[in-house]
């Protein structure tokens, strides 16, 4: 095991590559791209069409939107990043009028001189010809009218809309357009008077009654053929989510020895941060927590407003997301560098119980089988050190399930039914006794979570941030180094 897991961290070192022009060169290839819409195609029906759009530009107030990111399942598929746009992918091969054939199609923002001066380049559609390898590229304002004879297919695949995007009066074909022209191409409701068939003596107040959507049109079959497809790893997916894995161990490293019980909450989130932005990373996968004493015990804490956080135990659950792929790392450290008796007990139950987790991630297992395992021993550890009467108790200190799938999103699709090779997982028990239980005060506002990412290989499972130190002794230990940040500070503005 020491063997292949040297291996992999010597595969995939962390090293950010530059083009001439200064830019990362490190993203999926268009050939992976390629292949998963080939891998798709092979589990679509016979004689059926798939139409995926792009994520919605969102609002975050007046004329700021936020930091536009793609929708991971429209990424994976075409590698394509900008907004607006739609992917149509035919199961069998199409012949145009002059006996050309295509089996796939891209619509992509138009190029635009004035839009582009102000939020930046466009690929256009030589580019999704030249970078991302389409053959078959239009501008999105041709999908409005595509000529695409949507009645000829015995199933049109899509998936569920959010309907959480707003009509831009100033773009003819946003995503509103997009869609609401979708909608008409496949004559996607159903005439009301239709849905009148329980009570067809009965007159129908059309103002009330939801249109039912044609038969042809299937929300099921993208969902779970893309769940299949997206939990199975391949080695270049694998290469940027072990660097996001690692990126975000070294951010748990470094506050662990910058770590001191006058920091705020936020403070500590920017340290993180920054390491991250230190090696290339675009984004965080996901909030950031950081959450001391019982601010801990809020799952998905993310105020992080705390202005000190004393000699309290501090819950750090972070992620660093590298070209798409995102990490999900949790420590819990003491700040001031030493755990006091009940924090310990609590921390080395924890440690147990995903050591008891991670051993049973192997090929062939079920999925809940690290939930098994490590609820098992918090179950009994609970009881013998007298917080909860019975192991039945323990659910309220330990409330949330022990593993899911990481990629493009932190909480990455699957079928989550069994453990298959190339599969990342995360393996995250936790404790949480908020302050008020009913138990021994000295247990009140003591929170644990240990959570690392764990790549299932035919010879058993790979720590991939191993390099955040876990144990309470190791912890301890590092958070007596000095950081490179102990000599920073920054003027007063009192």
């Amino acid at each position: 095991m020491k063997s292949l897991f040297t291996a992999i961290f010597a595969l995939f070192s962390i090293s950010i590559t530059f083009s001439q022009q200064g830019t990362p060169t490190d993203y999926l290839s268009a050939d992976f791209h390629k292949n998963q819409r080939e891998a798709l195609r092979a589990k679509m029906p016979e004689k059926s069409v798939a139409v995926f759009f792009a994520n919605a530009v969102r609002n975050r107030a007046n004329d700021v939107d936020y930091i536009y990111h793609q929708d991971p399942d429209f990424y994976y598929l075409t590698g394509y990043k900008e907004p607006n746009a739609v992917l149509v992918i035919f199961s069998e091969a199409q012949v145009t009028a002059s006996g050309n054939s295509y089996n796939e199609v891209l619509y992509v923002q138009e190029k635009n001189a004035r839009a582009e001066q102000w939020n930046g380049y466009r690929l256009g559609t030589e580019g999704a010809k030249t970078k991302l390898g389409f053959n078959a590229a239009f501008n999105g304002k041709d999908f409005l009218n595509s000529g695409i004879d949507f009645s000829a297919f015995d199933k049109i695949l899509y998936k569920e809309f959010a309907d959480d995007y707003r009509n831009d009066p100033r773009d003819s074909a946003d995503l509103f357009d997009l869609v609401e022209s979708f909608k008409t191409q496949t004559g996607y409701y159903l005439p009301v008077e239709q849905n009148n068939t329980a009570f067809p003596n009965r007159e129908l107040n059309t103002s009330s009654i939801l249109p039912k959507i044609r038969a042809n049109l299937d929300a099921k079959i993208l969902k779970t053929a893309m769940a299949e497809l997206r939990e199975i790893k391949s080695p270049e997916e694998l290469a940027l989510l072990t660097k996001a894995i690692r990126i975000s161990a070294m951010g748990q490293r470094e506050i662990m020895k910058a770590m001191h019980p006058n920091m705020s909450e936020t403070e500590i989130q920017g340290i993180h941060e920054f390491v991250y932005k230190k090696y290339g990373s675009e984004f965080e996968g996901y909030p950031s927590i950081v959450g001391a004493g019982n601010n801990g015990c809020v799952l998905h804490y993310i105020e992080n407003n705390k202005l000190k956080v004393g000699d309290e135990l501090v819950l750090m659950d972070l992620g660093a997301e590298y070209h798409g792929y995102t990490a999900d790392v949790t420590r819990t450290i003491p700040a001031n560098g030493k755990f006091s008796p009940e924090q310990k007990a609590i921390y080395d139950l924890v440690y147990e119980a995903q050591e008891a987790g991670i051993a049973a991630a192997r090929v062939g297992r079920p999925f809940g089988d690290t939930d098994k395992a490590a609820r098992k021993v918090i179950n009994e550890g609970l009881v013998k050190l007298g917080i909860v009467k019975t192991e039945a108790e323990a659910r309220k200190y330990f409330p949330h399930g022990t593993s899911h799938h990481i990629g493009l999103d932190v909480h990455d699709p699957g079928k989550y039914e069994t453990f298959e090779a190339n599969m990342v997982i995360t393996v995250e028990p936790g404790i949480y006794i908020p302050e008020g239980s009913d138990c021994d005060p000295k247990w009140h506002g003591i929170a644990v979570r240990i959570e690392d990412d764990i790549l299932i290989t035919p010879t058993g499972p790979v720590n991939l941030s191993a390099e955040a130190p876990r144990k309470s002794a190791e912890i301890e230990a590092l958070m007596q180094e000095k950081s490179v940040l102990t000599d920073f500070s920054l003027p007063g503005l009192d």
